[in-house]
């Protein structure tokens, strides 16, 4: 699960927002309705989900580009090279573009609560940090700041956790997460930390067909078969049975070729074999009639089919699914039925972005679930939540107050008749 995640620096963030799973004293009634909203952390209790509105171009997509952005870094650095550029761009105005953008998280493993953070430039990481509460209180796993010297044993400082942790050190280069060279070399807690980044949050930017490697997808399809076509029917899907069938599909692939004593590398292709997956749908109206599912369903179809595979194996298995513009190609009565799923599961998390004024409802949402991104006037995005407006009672409208710019995180449109004239002549 994730408690907390803070960012700075990162696209149109410029100073710290702040996302807290952890949910506020909310003492009302249509709090306490909404208790499968939350679950129990040992003396706290945590969202399942959040909602992060705002106007377009307020940079409520970069919180989550940022967020995926970091678990990236820690999925792959240990592969960097001298000459990598980190592909992201600081807050670029007020000389930001030359300080340091950070990444902090809180979150826990097998019932351990963890804290990771590091800071980073385009070219180099600066700081990297993480500490875990073993025992209830909180103790140094390893930091890292490479301003503090020249050498290893002045930039890094260890605890007795890592088994022989100067070793990666030296072998962690400044365009490298020490975290993920410690997993690659195989150190017990970094693999753990590396599992949590690389299984337990998903990316919803990258779901559809291709975000499942071909051996996951088909046995994610076997194992969840039945409840992904019950989860489809809930959702007004007509569909009631789909069968896969794998092809070995010929294809060419480009390679260069190295030949002794010349200048320049030849082009050469060789024939190749890759296994495929096709799927064919049956409907209630007729279940006799297959249907070609890339080719025949709809857009809507395609995407809601592979979500909600994804969302089964999130919810299953108490992942955290980061996911911008929810509604893309559903209804918004499917995004309610997709939120309801969250919330009727243990401890699986959406953290999401939307426009879909329909869930700020009071009786579907706790207000410390609700955020908004407003665009400041030095164009950096401010994170807020509904929870921080002391004076907003339960029992107000809140999509009302949200579309009257009560909560600011709106287009301000003037669109009176003489500019829309103007427009169009």
């Amino acid at each position: 699960m994730i408690i907390e995640i803070r960012l700075s620096n990162f696209f149109s963030i410029k100073d710290e927002v702040v996302v807290d799973m952890r949910a506020g004293n909310i003492k009302t009634q249509k709090a306490q309705d909404l208790q499968s909203n939350i679950f129990n952390y040992k003396d706290e209790q945590i969202l399942k989900s959040v909602a992060i509105y705002g106007a377009n171009a307020s940079g409520k997509s970069n919180i989550i580009k940022a967020i995926n952005f970091c678990v990236l870094l820690v999925r792959s650095s240990h592969i960097h090279n001298e000459n990598t550029i980190f592909n992201f761009s600081p807050f670029k105005f007020e000389n930001y573009f030359e300080k340091p953008s950070t990444f902090f998280i809180r979150f826990v493993i097998k019932d351990i609560e963890y804290e990771y953070s590091f800071s980073l430039t385009k070219t180099e990481f600066i700081t990297e940090e993480l500490y875990y509460y073993p025992n209830g209180r909180r103790a140094k796993i390893f930091t890292r700041n490479e301003q503090k010297g020249k050498t290893k044993g002045e930039i890094y400082s260890f605890a007795s956790v890592i088994n022989r942790p100067m070793d990666i050190a030296e072998n962690t280069s400044r365009k490298t997460l020490y975290i993920s060279r410690a997993s690659q070399m195989d150190r017990e807690i970094p693999k753990e930390i590396f599992r949590f980044f690389n299984h337990e949050i998903i990316l919803g930017d990258y779901l559809g067909y291709n975000y499942f490697n071909l051996q996951a997808l088909k046995s994610m399809l076997d194992i969840h078969k039945d409840t992904l076509l019950k989860a489809m029917q809930f959702a007004d899907s007509d569909i009631v049975d789909f069968k896969m069938k794998s092809e070995i599909i010929p294809r060419k692939q480009f390679q260069l070729k190295y030949v002794p004593n010349e200048t320049v590398l030849q082009q050469e292709f060789r024939n190749v074999e890759e296994e495929q997956l096709t799927f064919l749908t049956f409907h209630k109206s007729n279940p006799q009639i297959m249907f070609d599912f890339m080719a025949e369903e709809s857009s809507g179809t395609q995407t809601l089919f592979f979500l909600m595979l994804a969302i089964i194996d999130v919810i299953k298995n108490n992942k955290i699914l980061l996911i911008d513009e929810i509604e893309n190609n559903l209804h918004t009565k499917i995004v309610e039925y997709i939120l309801d799923l969250f919330h009727a599961g243990n401890s699986a998390q959406i953290i999401y972005t939307t426009h879909n004024t329909n869930l700020l409802n009071l009786d579907k949402l706790r207000k410390d679930q609700i955020y908004f991104v407003n665009k400041k006037e030095d164009g950096a995005s401010d994170l807020y939540s509904l929870f921080d407006y002391k004076d907003f009672r339960d029992t107000m409208d809140v999509e009302k107050a949200y579309l009257q710019g009560r909560f600011d995180a709106i287009p301000y449109i003037n669109d009176s008749f003489e500019n829309l004239k103007s427009i169009i002549e």
